[in-house]
């Protein structure tokens, strides 16, 4: 039976993928830094309390799955400060700080940390939960400075992962999930987008995707709808 991480795994999209996972025949080790119903409910192997921004979780955590095989790893926690604090006017170092621990340091240091449990698996798999705001040639409208230069600085990160892994059969995947009906996205404020869709939509396009990739498509980054997208 495989196994996987899922962060983020008690809201969102992360509930979404551990409920794919779960129904696919994983082993889900469920994790996120609040262990709420949602993540009770999901039947798992387990529900670990994880908090992606700091070096002493990560660390807890990988030693509670020393050992264990890990065939996918799926980084999805994320946070976005909101715009009325990640703004020209407003933005200071806690808030890049804060955005940049969660979204872009978390991801790098809990895959170094649990690349040894992917090395045992015949067949592995990262994905990583980055956004087209991140995309530098895409960048028409500005703001969000610390949400999009945090997955700017992912991407760079999954880039380098997907080469130094590659000759280790390691497959890298950088999914965008379009506009989603989350509380990354309630917080982001402004209109509701018509392309918006529901947690469950989103993560069951991107499962598609992410296990439709080989590792000649290796650190490459996918839209939700199966299209690459610019970096």
């Amino acid at each position: 039976m495989p196994t996987a991480v899922v962060t983020g795994a008690n809201s969102g999209i992360g509930h979404a993928f551990a409920q794919i996972l779960v129904g696919e025949g994983y082993d889900v080790f469920a994790a996120d830094v609040n262990i709420g119903d949602k993540i009770k409910s999901l039947g798992s192997k387990a529900a670990f309390q994880l908090d992606v921004a700091s070096e002493s979780s990560i660390k807890q955590f990988a030693e509670q799955l020393q050992g264990q095989t890990v065939d996918l790893l799926l980084n999805i926690a994320g946070i976005m400060v909101g715009p009325e604090k990640d703004n020209l006017e407003s933005i200071d170092m806690q808030a890049c700080e804060k955005t940049f621990r969660v979204n872009t340091f978390g991801p790098l240091l809990l895959t170094q940390a649990l690349l040894p449990n992917l090395l045992k698996s015949k067949s592995p798999r990262i994905g990583m939960m980055s956004s087209r705001v991140g995309s530098i040639a895409d960048n028409s409208s500005g703001g969000n400075y610390a949400y999009r230069a945090s997955k700017t600085a992912l991407n760079q990160f999954c880039k380098n992962l997907s080469i130094e892994l590659k000759d280790k059969n390691v497959v890298v995947v950088i999914m965008h999930p379009g506009f989603v009906n989350t509380n990354l996205l309630q917080r982001g404020g402004g209109p509701r987008n018509p392309e918006t869709v529901e947690p469950d939509e989103a993560a069951s396009k991107l499962w598609r995707v992410l296990m439709s990739k080989g590792i000649e498509d290796t650190g490459r980054f996918w839209h939700r709808e199966g299209y690459e997208l610019p970096w």
